[in-house]
């Protein structure tokens, strides 16, 4: 018996070892962790139950026969974070370069597959070179079976995808999949074609870090969710992620303690908003202060600023933020930022996550950039995203809600729960310049009957009273109570009944 249970000890800590002290050692050189450090970080102490920590691959052609590792190049399992299930995998590019094999596949399958099952998220390390080319179409095969499960999965169970080193060809469709993509600067990258091929085809000559490097798909791609400066950071950051999200879409979002009055009022927030209308004021500020302790883990931020999206927590419960930013472009809508603000509300309303819409925009981007480049299209994904929502939504206006703009930030007629404005709000068709230019065009010579028709259009048009009204606004409130109000609507909100009519699935405008 002793002899059995020392073999096995012997073989776990091969397993442990992947590709050998040589290797291990080159990739700390690189500044990165390897699978099972990057898996201790992630998850709490002690949690980890790996899966098929002796499976190897069974391809015998180019000599492989001869070269075997347990595990294949990923380490697979569930543990905790902070006591909540999770489903891992952590590819190892100390064996093979992490590189996907048939048997490395139906490893990732298969925690896929229970991820589903037991209603619990996947989170996905990623650090490989690609489809291992030994192994040709099978190792393809195995991609597309991954894909697959990738959107199962979609809208079940969050996905999150952490690149911490290569991931290139086929292996970033995976990530891109997946709900939430983090790359970590200087030491991951993603693309479909490398820079060799590109000099070859194209006759381009980039490295590799602009091509598809963590700086490229935060600022310009918008592929990346976010990065970090090292594994250690991102994996923390993962951590605290994980805590904002339900466990699946029949779970409760979380609520944890907090140690923050639901009531609090903050004056400040009465000067927030700058008496001249064309300067802008930071709406961080804002989401902060409505936020419990003031923690916003804001998603892409580095990407269409003119809009911001993250999670805060409200009296404990996680809440979705959507809110333009004045800061960047003056809070225009765009189409990066309708694209950007788009998929973060279709996550929210996958997993019941309630969403607060903060309003200070003055319409949508003007310029043949935007309508050539489809802004018609990408401004109604974020409409069509809003409209679809069936979560509690909140929406306060701050100052400008203009035209077409207005339509789209979540107002009443989208199905919005409770609509506030503050006393600054300015809710019309357009500015007031701008509509005095149509309106008295024969007027426009004389200053005085200008200044006057300005004048008049603001009193009548650029407040928050027309709408209310109507009953387009629930309530005007007062800015420095916003968090309390806010809390309060969510509470009335939380245990709203309302159904889409039945579908498979509606034509969203991709």
């Amino acid at each position: 018996m002793s002899s059995i249970l020392d073999e096995l000890q012997d073989r776990r800590e091969t397993a442990r070892q992947g590709g050998g002290e040589k290797r291990i050692a080159a990739q700390h050189a690189k500044g990165k962790l390897t699978a099972r450090e990057r898996l201790s970080l992630l998850l709490d102490p002690g949690s980890f139950e790996e899966f098929d920590m002796f499976v190897t691959h069974r391809s015998t052609d180019f000599g492989m026969d001869k070269t075997k590792m347990p595990g294949d190049g990923v380490v697979t399992g569930w543990g905790t974070i902070n006591g909540r299930k999770t489903f891992v995998f952590a590819q190892d590019f100390t064996v093979f370069g992490g590189s996907l094999s048939e048997t490395h596949a139906q490893k990732i399958t298969k925690v896929q597959d229970m991820a589903m099952r037991h209603g619990a998220p996947i989170i996905g390390l990623q650090d490989s070179g690609g489809a291992r080319i030994q192994e040709g179409v099978a190792a393809l095969a195995g991609y597309t079976s991954v894909f697959q499960n990738n959107i199962l999965a979609s809208g079940v169970i969050p996905q999150i995808s952490v690149v911490m080193g290569p991931s290139a060809g086929g292996a970033v469709y995976s990530p891109a999949l997946t709900d939430f993509i983090f790359m970590v600067r200087d030491s991951s990258y993603m693309f479909l074609t490398g820079p060799d091929v590109l000099k070859t085809v194209t006759n381009e000559v980039v490295t590799a870090e602009e091509l598809g490097g963590a700086k490229t798909h935060t600022t310009k791609s918008s592929v990346a969710d976010g990065a970090f400066d090292n594994d250690m950071e991102a994996l923390a950051e993962i951590r605290r992620l994980f805590d904002f999200l339900p466990l699946n879409n029949r779970a409760e979002v979380p609520v944890r303690p907090f140690f923050d009055r639901h009531d609090r009022i903050d004056e400040s927030l009465d000067t927030l908003v700058p008496d001249n209308p064309n300067l802008p004021y930071d709406m961080h500020e804002l989401v902060r202060k409505v936020a419990d302790e003031g923690d916003f883990f804001e998603i892409q931020r580095d990407f269409a600023k003119n809009i911001l999206c993250g999670f805060i927590r409200l009296e404990g419960q996680t809440v979705g933020v959507v809110a333009n930013q004045p800061m960047v472009l003056a809070g225009c809508l765009d189409s990066d930022a309708s694209r950007k603000a788009a998929r973060f509300v279709r996550f929210c309303d996958c997993f019941d996550i309630p969403i607060l819409t903060l309003v200070d925009v003055p319409g949508f981007l003007p310029g043949t950039d935007q309508e050539y480049g489809g802004v018609i299209k990408h401004g109604a994904k974020l409409l069509y995203a809003f409209g679809e929502a069936t979560v509690p939504k909140v929406t306060v206006i701050t100052r400008k809600a203009y035209g077409g703009a207005y339509c789209v930030m979540a107002p009443k007629h989208l199905r919005g729960d409770i609509n506030y404005a503050w006393p600054t709000a300015q809710i019309a068709v357009m500015g007031a310049k701008g509509a005095v230019e149509i309106l008295h065009r024969k007027d426009l010579g004389d200053a005085e009957k200008t200044a006057e028709h300005v004048a008049d259009y603001e009193e009548k048009f650029l407040s928050p009273f027309r709408a209310a009204e109507r009953g387009y606004i629930d309530e005007v409130i007062q800015p420095r109570s916003t968090r309390k109000r806010v809390a309060r609507a969510f509470a009335l909100a939380k245990d709203k009944q309302l159904q889409n009519p039945w579908k498979k699935h509606g034509n969203l405008p991709l």
